[in-house]
């Protein structure tokens, strides 16, 4: 198989082969609408989150084309008030599958966006994306709370759930930081972005009480990380914290205790988190332990119940690829990934006069 030069840089010894992740991104490409959807497999549903995931996987391997459809799409589909529908049955924008909102992936689009603009260098991209991604952050931020958590979502009746989950609101952060850098760009200041972005970013840090207890599950553990509000020291204590609970060695990361089930995409997150951390050995040698999930066809089963020594569920997901991909891209040292996911350049936002350092609430 003849492998572009941009797929060919994707190789990483242990973990994919030039050819192997060739083969992935066609495998991701293969499940692409013609209208630039990506679902999670054909016959299954979209949601926007995992959409712009893949998105950004096709970009890393040069597919920027590929990656500009998806985004179209979600330029074509966003509802008035700046959301998408949490799914989509087979990325098919007339038949949404769940008419809730919710707030993580709505944001996300800000962190594909920039992606594919570090990516390519396209002006007229950005330039046509930032209402978008605008109207997205607005909608948002309409659902953070006063301890500057984000409420999950909104129902399909209009209800805000002011509810937060500490992943959904741990990706917002990065997306906001992704927001802010795109309004840089532009030469448009948000002062309300900064002081959501600080708010948001303090309560991650310092403030898990204002978050719903979703402790079982490893996206808890590692999302502050990956999400780029809590980095340094403080990141690597976090992940050695809950490390023998979660992380089975030679096969991966478990979703969920005390359920013996590894994903691809946790363990794939992780790595990415371990990279942001600065662990680039742990991070290689999860990815290297996945390998056990590869298909033929270069896409990765979703998971395997190691206590069965069996795959579930039997399905191969665009965003499991794409996250596999994207640890990858880290990994190698491309400037787009390395620049939304590392978060060196990007915004932090304003902080507030919440708590002194030690985390103790002002008087």
């Amino acid at each position: 198989m003849t492998v572009p030069e941009h797929t060919a840089r994707l190789a990483l010894p242990g973990v994919l082969t030039a050819e192997q992740a060739a083969r992935t991104v066609a495998g991701i490409a293969a499940l692409q609408r013609e209208d630039g959807a990506i679902p999670w497999f054909r016959g299954h549903h979209l949601d926007p989150w995992d959409h712009v995931e893949a998105a950004m996987a096709l970009d890393t391997a040069g597919e920027h084309t590929r990656a500009a459809a998806a985004y179209q799409w979600l330029a074509d589909h966003q509802n008035p008030d700046g959301s998408w529908y949490a799914a989509y049955a087979d990325g098919d924008a007339t038949r949404p599958a769940d008419h809730g909102k919710e707030s993580n992936f709505c944001a996300y689009a800000a962190v594909g966006v920039l992606h594919h603009y570090l990516a390519t260098g396209d002006e007229v991209f950005r330039s046509r994306m930032w209402p978008v991604v605008s109207r997205a952050i607005g909608f948002v931020l309409r659902l953070q709370q006063p301890g500057g958590e984000i409420g999950w979502r909104r129902e399909p009746d209009g209800t805000a759930v002011p509810a937060a989950l500490l992943t959904g609101s741990s990706s917002v952060y990065q997306a906001l930081r992704c927001a802010l850098r795109l309004a840089d760009l532009r030469g448009e200041p948000q002062p309300d972005w900064e002081l959501a972005a600080g708010r948001l970013g303090h309560a991650i840090r310092v403030h898990p009480e204002r978050f719903l207890d979703k402790s079982r599950y490893s996206m808890d553990w590692y999302y502050p990380v990956l999400g780029g509000a809590v980095r340094g020291p403080e990141a690597l204590a976090r992940l050695a914290g809950r490390w023998d609970e979660f992380v089975v060695p030679g096969l991966g990361v478990r979703c969920v205790l005390p359920n013996p089930w590894v994903t691809g995409g946790e363990s794939a997150e992780l790595a990415l988190a371990l990279w942001a951390a600065g662990d680039t050995r742990r991070a290689t040698e999860i990815l290297r332990w996945i390998r056990h999930l590869r298909a033929g066809n270069g896409l990765y089963w979703t998971g395997y119940v190691y206590a069965d020594q069996a795959v579930w569920p039997e399905e191969q997901t665009s965003w499991t690829a794409g996250s596999v991909l994207l640890a990858v891209a880290a990994l190698t040292g491309d400037p787009a990934t390395c620049q939304v996911f590392g978060g060196q350049d990007l915004p932090t936002g304003l902080s507030p006069d919440c708590c002194d350092p030690a985390g103790h609430r002002a008087h």
